[in-house]
């Protein structure tokens, strides 16, 4: 079987219809859909990386170390990775509207359990739970999408869904900030408490939310008309006909084409976790003073990064090309990372660096993830796009605890930051030499 991948979609249409009507029922789709799953990831975003932010005064309330905080951060990732697959074939078999609900509410609790935390094993277990509890989501997400949209249309699809990294970083940062800086001592809990609580409990409410507001599928989408219903449940039963694409579990498992997508997600993961657990810390150590103050610096790479994110899957899929917008978003970030690493004794110089990596990072995302649902379909579909996550999660685990480990043995930060552009560069490397552009 071959291990290369073609870099662009294959357009099913349903000649039946117009591309004005196309068109319309996707809009129509998009603005139900989109905005309520990107609330939902802006939320499990928030309560996932939280943690970086409650660092800043809960290591020192706690007596934890900087390797007990990365190892704490990142043994999420470990839980993520052990249920991930299991979780999405079950949403294949109960739906996405019971497999989200369970996921949301879950991961809330886990998040609010944090303010009980005191030693650090009980940290250690709670972000290991918390990372069960969302196992599932991202790529549940993924999958849920493909019932709404066909392959040349999903990566502006996944570029909106995944501007939730982006604006989670906006919003979460002077959010947390915010928390920090005003709720300390208040009821007898630290500012950090507060902020676990705070966040958590929307996450319990929107599951609630998901029972009522999500459709399961195109048929039973009652605000879409019947033709426009018959047209994307035709145009997705026919692309998923395709006798290219792999169904079965063991198709997926067994496709040497999985396993390069999770080893190129591994590499771009690294770069999100980096800037999503260690970000506070470095402007922090840049001279920024005050949790608000770092909370506001933070939101800038993100905001650079969204506006990346959206424009790279616009342009991809007008273009039809995936492997140099993936490949050089990668490039970016690892060339980010490096200045980063250099340019920590100057605060601007290192912020725009910081912001150059988050761009490229965040960039990668939509295109990337257009890939393995080009060649995937049903059982292998859920398998296959779960395995890929949970793989490329480990890295959430491994750079989280290697910038850690590389911070309390040499005291700086800038050996853990080269590690990561190693990865990214590794990510760049893989995509340019599996990924082929379809002629």
């Amino acid at each position: 079987m071959s291990s290369v991948m073609t870099g662009a979609p294959v357009a099913v249409e349903n000649p039946a219809h117009t591309p004005a009507e196309r068109n319309e029922a996707y809009r129509k789709i998009a603005v139900r859909l989109i905005p309520f799953l990107v609330f939902l990831f802006v939320l499990a975003w928030i309560d996932r990386v939280n943690v970086g932010f409650a660092k800043l005064q809960m290591l020192q309330d706690l007596q934890f170390s900087e390797a007990v905080y990365g190892f704490g951060a990142g043994i999420f990732f470990i839980g993520y990775f052990l249920f991930e697959v299991p979780s999405n074939l079950l949403l294949e078999k109960i739906g996405a509207r019971r497999t989200l609900a369970r996921i949301t509410i879950l991961w809330g609790f886990a998040s609010m359990a944090m303010i009980f935390v005191k030693t650090p094993m009980q940290f250690y277990a709670l972000r290991f739970l918390l990372g069960v509890f969302e196992a599932g989501f991202f790529p549940g997400v993924v999958l849920y999408l493909t019932y709404w949209f066909p392959a040349q249309r999903r990566a502006r699809i996944n570029g909106l869904f995944m501007t939730s990294f982006a604006i989670a970083g906006v919003i979460g940062g002077p959010l947390a900030g915010f928390i920090m800086s005003s709720m300390e001592g208040v009821d007898g809990l630290a500012n950090w408490q507060w902020l676990f609580v705070i966040e958590g409990i929307p996450s319990v409410l929107a599951g609630i939310a998901v029972l009522m507001y999500l459709p399961e599928k195109p048929i039973s989408a009652k605000w879409l008309t019947a033709s426009e219903r018959d047209l994307v449940t035709r145009e997705i039963e026919a692309e998923n006909r395709d006798p290219a694409k792999h169904s079965s579990l063991r198709a997926a498992f067994t496709n040497s084409r999985v396993w390069i997508c999770a080893a190129i997600y591994f590499c771009v993961v690294s770069g999100n976790a980096t800037i999503a657990f260690w970000s506070p810390s470095i402007i922090k150590e840049l001279g920024v003073q005050g949790n608000l103050q770092i909370g506001l610096v933070s939101a800038i790479p993100f905001i650079a990064g969204t506006l990346a994110m959206v424009w790279n899957g616009i342009h991809s899929d007008r273009t039809g090309e995936r492997r140099l917008h993936c490949a050089l978003a990668t490039l970016m970030a690892a060339a980010g990372l490096v200045l980063t690493g250099m340019w920590l004794h100057s605060a601007v110089l290192a912020l725009i660096a910081l912001t150059i990596a988050s761009i490229g990072i965040l960039a990668a995302f939509p295109v990337f993830w257009s890939l393995p649902s080009a060649f995937l379909a049903g059982t292998a579909a859920a398998g296959g796009i779960a395995l890929i996550n949970s793989i490329g999660n480990l890295a959430g685990f491994v750079a989280p605890y290697m910038i850690g480990w590389f911070k309390t043995s040499t005291g700086q930060l800038s050996a853990g930051l080269y590690f990561v552009a190693a990865l990214e560069a590794g990510a760049t490397v893989l995509v340019l030499a599996f990924i082929k552009t379809r002629r």
